[in-house]
């Protein structure tokens, strides 16, 4: 089968995968952002994506109408699933995404999601959304696909497991998850995602083994970091360090390593609540599912109470005092700022004090300033700050001289560290 790729949504997740692809089969990739598409065409911009610049684009055709797919064969849909303002699964872009491909997909083509679904999403949802726009019929045995004459078309899932701003695990070195409608579906996927995926591939049994699968694993993350958020909250009760006693509890070979701060992001803050909707659905309402997201949705008033008592503390209660926040993304080393608890910190701040300066080199402050209506700052003012908060640890900011930050503080300038990674 000569397989032609058309992979929706040019971001996080499509954007190396299309990379990664074209290496071994012609692309298109799409997205409605027509701008992000210029600039993919000319190789530029590529930072706010987390990239520098690309190879392999010799067998990519970028492009914002979904026409110019209509050649293609085996579509995979990478678009964000998000929580609206009830934490309730938003499905509007999968659903938009939906509809855009069936204007152009034609019988026995394959369609594989790799958006964060709860168990059940591809069989309730997204399946039956493909057979009303389509006209055609999932096939969900082998014996459905005569590729002479049927109108069925196949369906797969392999959720993304991309780390932003990871450094050692990328795409090709994480397993991949692939699922599917039928077992001859199946092969064929696994025949795709293996020319690129070194690590090796994981056929699950169902396409809601798959989903399933996604969910819980930034499910655990959520709660081991809220774990030891609630532990940083006791220990400075307690008047102890809890980096050190993290460090010391770590000599165990089988103590889990995580640390206290805020967590925010497309999965870890989104995917409980996926699963918790799935939960209620069948009856159960889930105890510690969420306990762990509800401690971490506040943590960012524990950090601003930690930061205003200090400020208290050494007398600093005037309005007049000129605030310095260091980082912006969700979390350090990426531009990405999704769902970032900054800006909960942020409208704290801008409550009680009147100048407040935040600074993040890698995040494009255009689109903070879209998002947000929120102007980030060039660069720091030397010497003026009485407060200086490093609440991102962005290599960027250490590179050069680890106590950087001290140029931009005055002579009674309060610090405060979200980890304290300054000795």
């Amino acid at each position: 089968m000569n397989i032609k790729i058309a992979i929706i949504g040019q971001g996080y997740v499509g954007l190396p995968l299309t990379n990664q692809l074209s290496k071994y089969f012609k692309i298109v990739g799409f997205d409605t952002d027509k701008k992000k598409i210029n600039n993919l065409k000319k190789n530029k911009k590529l930072d706010e994506l987390g990239f520098k610049k690309l190879d392999f684009f010799k067998n990519i055709i970028f492009t914002s109408n979904i026409s110019n797919t209509v050649d293609c064969n085996f579509y995979i849909i990478c678009v964000p699933t998000p929580v609206n303002l009830k934490n309730l699964p938003d499905f509007s872009n999968i659903k938009k995404a939906i509809k855009l491909i069936c204007k152009v997909i034609k019988p026995n083509d394959t369609i594989v999601c790799e958006s964060t679904f709860f168990p059940g999403t591809s069989k309730e949802v997204i399946i039956p959304l493909i057979e009303k726009y389509s006209g055609l019929k999932c096939a969900t045995n082998s014996k459905s696909l005569n590729f002479k004459n049927t109108n069925h078309f196949s369906y797969g899932y392999s959720p993304e497991r991309i780390n932003p701003g990871d450094k050692k695990y990328k795409l090709n070195n994480i397993v991949k998850i692939v699922s599917a409608s039928n077992t001859v579906t199946l092969s064929l996927i696994t025949k795709v995602y293996k020319k690129i995926i070194k690590a090796g591939i994981f056929k699950a049994e169902s396409i809601e083994i798959a989903e399933g699968s996604k969910v819980i694993e930034n499910i655990q993350r959520d709660i081991n970091i809220a774990l030891v958020n609630e532990l940083k909250i006791i220990f400075d009760k307690l008047n102890i360090d809890i980096n050190k006693v993290l460090k010391a509890a770590g000599t165990k070979w089988n103590f889990l390593k995580f640390k206290p701060g805020l967590v925010g992001g497309h999965c870890i803050s989104v995917d409980p609540y996926y699963l918790a909707f799935k939960s209620k659905k069948v009856g159960y309402n889930p105890r510690v599912l969420l306990s762990g997201r509800n401690l971490n949705n506040i943590m960012y008033k524990y950090i601003f109470n930690n930061i205003n008592n200090g400020l208290k503390k050494h007398r600093k209660k005037t309005v007049d005092l000129k605030i310095l926040i260091l980082g912006f993304s969700y979390k350090e080393n990426i531009s990405d700022f999704r769902n970032t608890q900054i800006i909960k910190l942020y409208r704290l701040f801008k409550k009680k004090y009147k100048y407040i300066d935040i600074f993040d080199p890698l995040v494009d402050k255009i689109l903070v300033k879209k998002k947000y209506n929120l102007k980030l700052i060039n660069s720091p003012k030397l010497q003026y700050y009485d407060s200086i908060n490093i609440l991102v640890n962005h290599d960027v900011f250490f590179k050069k001289n680890k106590y950087f930050y001290k140029k931009y503080g005055n002579n009674d300038c309060i610090y405060y560290f979200i980890n304290n990674i300054i000795k």
